[in-house]
C-alpha cells in the first residue's frame, strides 16, 4: 500500500514538473512573439501578408480551381445509355426467351462540343481575372489602411509631444505667477489645453484600435492581434513619379478590362452555341433483339436525330439574348476604358495636390508656426507678451503638425489609388520600405 502511495506521489511530481517546464516554454515563446510584433512593418510587407492570408482571395482561388475542373466535362461526350427489354410472358419459355439489349451514344452536331469546352475555358479565364481584380482591390485596401495606421501613430506621437510642451508652458506660467508677472489664469489655460489634448488622444486611441481591427480582418486573424508600428512615410513626396505615367496604364491589360474581355469571349462562345442549336443532334444506336425469329434480323444499328423545331421561336430568342449580352459586354468595355482614363486623371490630380500641400507645410507653414511659437514664448518670458498668444501659437503649431501627418497619409492613399487605376505597382511605394532608414 505504501509503495502504491509513493508511486502516485512520484507520478504527480513528474506531471507538475512537466507543467512548469511547458509553461516556461510558452512564456518564452510569447515574449519572443511580442518582441517580433514590436518591430516595424512596411507597406509592402502588409500588402504581401494580406494577399497571402485574405480569405476572400482564398475563396476566389478555389473558384478558379473549380472552373478549371469544369473544362474537361464540358468538352466530352455525354454518357451513353444501355437499355434492356424483355417480354415477361416468355420468362418460363426455355426455347424462346424474348429480350432486347440496346446501346446508344448521344452525338452533338459538329462544333457544339468544342464550343461547350470554349465556354468553360472562358469561364475559367473569367474566374482568373476576377481573382486579379480582387487582389488589386485587396492591395489597395491594405495600402489605404496602412496610410491610416501611419497617421494615427504619427498623430499620437504629436499629441504626446505637445502635451509635454503644454506641461512645460504650465510650469513657465506658474514661475511667472510666483514672481508677479502674470495671473493664475495662465496656468489654468495651460491645464485646459493639456486636458483637450488628452481628449484628442482618447479619440486617436479609438481610431488606432479600429484601424488595427480592420487590418486584422484583412489578414484573417483575431481582431485583437497586435499590429507592428508603421515606418515613417514623410519624404515619399520627394520621390518623383515616372514620366509619361499615362503610358504605364496598359489600359488593355488592366485586370478590370481583361475581365470584360473574358466575358465577351465567353458570350461569343455562348452565342455560337446558340447558333449551333438550330442544327440537330444525333444518337448512334446498336443493339440485339431476339424478338425477331430470324437470327440475321436480331443484330441492329441505327441513328436517331432530334428535330430542332423552333417552337415559339425559342431558339431565336436564345440567340437574340446572347447577342444582347454581347452588346452589353461590348458597351461595358467601352465604359470601363473611359472610366479608367477618368480615374487615372483624377488620381494624378490628387497626387499633385498632395505634393504641393506637403511642400507648403514642410517648407513654409511648419517652420513659420515653430518660429511664431518661439517668438510668443520669448515675449511672454520677458513680460511683453500675453500667455494666450503663446497658447494660440502652440495650438497652431500642433494643428499644422497634425495636418502635415494627414497630408502624408493622404498622399499614400492617392498613390494607392493611382496604382489601382494603372493596374501596375509603382516603384515609389516599393522604395518606401527604406524611407525610415534614410
Amino acid at each position: 500500500m505504501i509503495n502504491f502511495f509513493n508511486a502516485m506521489v512520484l507520478k504527480k511530481s513528474i506531471f507538475l514538473a512537466l507543467v512548469i517546464i511547458l509553461s516556461q516554454v510558452i512564456t518564452k515563446s510569447l515574449y519572443a512573439s511580442q518582441e517580433k510584433i514590436a518591430q516595424n512593418i512596411t507597406i509592402t510587407q502588409l500588402v504581401e501578408l494580406v494577399l497571402s492570408y485574405s480569405p476572400g482571395i482564398k475563396a476566389q482561388q478555389a473558384a478558379v480551381t473549380a472552373a478549371n475542373y469544369r473544362i474537361i466535362p464540358a468538352g466530352n461526350l455525354d454518357d451513353p445509355t444501355l437499355s434492356y427489354y424483355t417480354a415477361p410472358a416468355t420468362l418460363g419459355n426455355h426455347q424462346r426467351f424474348s429480350q432486347q439489349i440496346e446501346f446508344s451514344q448521344p452525338l452533338p452536331w459538329p462544333g457544339k462540343l468544342a464550343l461547350r469546352k470554349q465556354v468553360a475555358e472562358e469561364q475559367a479565364h473569367e474566374a482568373v481575372t476576377d481573382e486579379d481584380v480582387l487582389r488589386l482591390q485587396m492591395a489597395t485596401a491594405a495600402k489605404t489602411l496602412y496610410a491610416e495606421w501611419f497617421y494615427v501613430h504619427k498623430a499620437l506621437d504629436i499629441n504626446k509631444k505637445h502635451q509635454q510642451l503644454f506641461k512645460t508652458l504650465q510650469q513657465v506660467s506658474e514661475t511667472q505667477y510666483k514672481v508677479g508677472r502674470s495671473g493664475q489664469k495662465d496656468s489654468l489655460q495651460a491645464q485646459m489645453a493639456q486636458a483637450r489634448l488628452k481628449v484628442k488622444a482618447a479619440s486617436l486611441q479609438r481610431q488606432l484600435r479600429e484601424t488595427q481591427t480592420q487590418i486584422n480582418v484583412l489578414l484573417n486573424r483575431p481582431v485583437e492581434t497586435l499590429v507592428p508600428s508603421p515606418v515613417d512615410l514623410h519624404g515619399l513626396n520627394k520621390l518623383t513619379l515616372p514620366e509619361h505615367i499615362e503610358q504605364l496604364s496598359f489600359r488593355e491589360q488592366h485586370p478590370e478590362i481583361l475581365r470584360v474581355y473574358a466575358q465577351i469571349a465567353r458570350i461569343e462562345a455562348q452565342k455560337g452555341l446558340a447558333e449551333k442549336n438550330f442544327y440537330p443532334d444525333f444518337q448512334a444506336i446498336a443493339g440485339y433483339n431476339n424478338f425477331w425469329e430470324q437470327p440475321s434480323q436480331r443484330w441492329n444499328i441505327g441513328l436517331a436525330v432530334n428535330l430542332p423545331i423552333n417552337y415559339g421561336n425559342k431558339r431565336g430568342a436564345a440567340l437574340d439574348a446572347a447577342q444582347a449580352d454581347l452588346n452589353r459586354a461590348q458597351w461595358q468595355l467601352t465604359d470601363e476604358k473611359e472610366r479608367l482614363l477618368g480615374q487615372l486623371e483624377t488620381s494624378q490630380a490628387a497626387i499633385e495636390e498632395s505634393q504641393k500641400i506637403i511642400r507648403l507645410y514642410t517648407n513654409q507653414l511648419l517652420p513659420l508656426t515653430e518660429s511664431n511659437f518661439k517668438t510668443a514664448q520669448a515675449n511672454y518670458r520677458t513680460g511683453i507678451g500675453l500667455f494666450s498668444t503663446v497658447i494660440d501659437a502652440e495650438n497652431e503649431q500642433l494643428r499644422t503638425a497634425d495636418e502635415l501627418a494627414r497630408a502624408d497619409a493622404d498622399y499614400v492613399r492617392s498613390l494607392a489609388n493611382l496604382e489601382y487605376w494603372l493596374g501596375v505597382p509603382l516603384p515609389i511605394l516599393i522604395v518606401s520600405n527604406t524611407i525610415a532608414n534614410r
